[in-house]
């Protein structure tokens, strides 16, 4: 069968655009952030002399910050669909290299996980829910400890203009998850009636289908904040993914002979990926490693040192992430599945559990329904 042209030359066309992607940032890197470090080229022979213990017990820490981060989404996930904890790791680190390759990535990792969580068992809106929740609820533990960080740091080693950036940054993330969070309990019916608006000006979402979203959405949140358990889970699942990330900054550092004050690290780490959450580059490329090694140097942790210990971090907590989670990947492919049986029971059962009652139906199709005496009335035939 011949093959089509125009679709192998869109594709080579993409190829040689990744590829000069590729060695422009390359480029950037050389000729641009390495002459900003001086002193870097010139500890590279610190390399060979970097103590291996230290080495491993940050991959080890690294490997358990990604375990925590998989903790977290089971936490927020209902304890009878929710898959196993490895599988869940699997789920997440093909997440995590999808959105470490494409620019603005988390959407598509995000996408990527919807996938992966509903082909496992859990219902669509459970999916959802899950991954809003995991990354709000993340961002606001990042920030919380940032915040702690520098009402610590500020006294002791006074101020710096970057604390500054990372306050607003921190702000805007945590007025947008506090006012998300509010709206959906809130104001229910205003949210429901903003998603329709949404849909219809975007193509491909269904306006009752947006609207549905919003009201599960915002069931499934008073159920999460009514279950005390859940949500210390939640917080301390999140807590450790950042902690032990940042332990593992501290360990890689300490590995090329510096050891860090925690202060002064945590505040450099969170400012880090405070930052990195603006979308710029795939997983905050680039932006992460000038502005984590600029603020550890800050700290006073030496150029050279700051920088090598940066660089070898990255490789654990960012590269590695990408052909590891090709392979969780490809294992999920060719792992078990629901059956087709069990699929269609749990449709049923979902269908079952969230048709509209009475009201919401005549707020969709905003009508002034009166209920009848006996309180069961179902929507009227349209005609």
């Amino acid at each position: 069968m011949a093959v089509d042209q125009p679709a192998e030359r869109t594709s080579s066309r993409k190829v040689l655009k990744r590829a000069i992607t590729l060695l422009a940032l390359v480029l950037v890197i050389e000729y641009v952030v390495v002459p900003q470090l001086p002193g870097i080229q010139s500890s590279l022979e610190q390399v060979g002399s970097a103590n291996l213990w230290f080495v491993l017990a940050g991959a080890i820490f690294e490997a358990g910050s990604l375990f925590c981060y998989a903790g977290l989404t089971r936490s927020v996930l209902p304890k009878e669909s929710a898959p196993g904890l490895w599988t869940t790791f699997l789920m997440d680190l093909s997440t995590f290299s999808v959105s470490h390759i494409v620019p603005g990535g988390s959407a598509a990792g995000s996408g990527l996980g919807f996938r992966l969580l509903t082909e496992r068992g859990v219902t669509g809106p459970d999916a959802a829910f899950a991954l809003a929740a995991q990354g709000i609820g993340s961002a606001v533990v990042l920030n919380v400890i940032l915040w702690l960080a520098l009402v610590v740091s500020i006294p002791v080693t006074g101020y710096n203009p970057l604390y500054l950036t990372a306050a607003i940054a921190g702000i805007l993330i945590l007025g947008i998850a506090v006012g998300c969070v509010i709206l959906l309990t809130r104001g229910e019916a205003r949210a429901a009636r903003l998603l329709r608006w949404i849909a219809r000006k975007v193509p491909f979402l269904n306006e009752d289908r947006m609207h549905q979203l919003a009201h599960r959405l915002a069931n499934r949140l008073r159920a999460l904040g009514s279950d005390r358990r859940r949500m210390v889970h939640a917080v301390g699942w999140a807590s450790g993914n950042w902690l032990l990330d940042a332990t593992a900054l501290w360990l890689f550092i300490a590995a090329f002979g510096h050891h860090t004050k925690i202060v002064g690290l945590l505040v450099s780490y969170c400012l880090a990926q405070v930052l990195a959450a603006i979308p710029l580059t795939p997983g905050g490329l680039g932006v992460v490693e000038v502005t984590l090694t600029a603020s550890l140097v800050g700290f006073g942790v030496p150029k050279g040192t700051a920088a090598l210990g940066v660089i070898l971090w990255r490789l654990f907590e960012f590269w590695l992430p990408i052909p590891f989670g090709g392979v969780a990947y490809l294992s999920l492919r060719v792992g078990p599945r629901r059956p087709p049986r069990q699929e269609l029971a749990e449709a049923a059962i979902q269908g079952a559990e969230e048709r509209e009652d009475l009201h919401t139906w005549a707020e969709r199709h905003a009508l002034a329904v009166k209920e009848r005496a006996d309180g069961a009335a179902g929507p009227p035939a349209e005609g």
